[in-house]
């Protein structure tokens, strides 16, 4: 987290509270799966749920489902007609995903994809109008470069943990996972097919848009 716990307590506190079937999921995946720190949580949620809202993205795309409050998060803001593809590599955590989005509102309108992500994007056809990556890091670069010229002139691409807890300031921090982070921050900085923007919600947030 880079924000300070207290802020992060006081901005949780003054957004919109999730809705009781999320708190419950939440509850959840904290008691009982790996990495409870992977979880969306309020404050990610309403924020990824106002971007799908705002663009009008019918078409979204999902990489790392985890327990899947991020796509039940995205779902609320979906229009009428929108669908979201997730993809999840973990076949304990797709269960629990698809349990919470069966019980939900919005079971007709997203699909759990269990296998590895490339895979699943090679497998879809056509545009996306968001599309939310937060998956295994290692494979960040590879994500972006597949999933730029899919994006719809109008879309954004939102990069989860690009901050990664403060370590891609950390010079002696060489591990794969903060390198492909350092470089994937450097090439959005520099690349001049896109517009980005680096947010420090949560763990970092970096917003794409192709550029005109």
């Amino acid at each position: 987290m880079i924000v300070p716990d207290e802020i992060e307590a006081y901005a949780a506190a003054h957004t919109t509270p999730p809705l009781e079937l999320l708190q419950e999921l939440a509850d959840e995946t904290r008691a009982n799966l790996r990495a409870p720190q992977m979880l969306t949580g309020t404050i990610e949620g309403r924020f990824l749920e106002l971007l799908v809202f705002g663009l009008g993205a019918k078409r979204v795309l999902e990489l790392g489902t985890y327990s899947g409050y991020s796509s039940l998060s995205m779902a609320a803001g979906l229009p009428e007609g929108g669908h979201i593809d997730t993809c999840e590599a973990d076949e304990q955590h797709a269960e629990v995903a698809r349990r919470y989005i069966a019980q939900s509102p919005h079971a007709d309108r997203i699909t759990v994809h269990l296998g590895p992500a490339l895979d699943t994007i090679q497998q879809l056809e056509g545009e996306f109008d968001f599309v939310f990556i937060d998956a295994d890091k290692e494979n960040y670069l590879n994500y972006y470069e597949a999933l730029l010229p899919r994006l719809a002139p109008n879309g954004l691409m939102a990069i989860d943990n690009t901050l990664w807890s403060g370590r891609v300031l950390d010079d002696e921090d060489d591990s794969e996972g903060t390198r492909v982070i350092r470089e994937l921050n450097d090439r959005l900085a520099a690349d001049d097919r896109v517009v980005a923007v680096q947010l420090t919600v949560r763990d970092g947030v970096t917003l794409v848009r192709r550029n005109a």
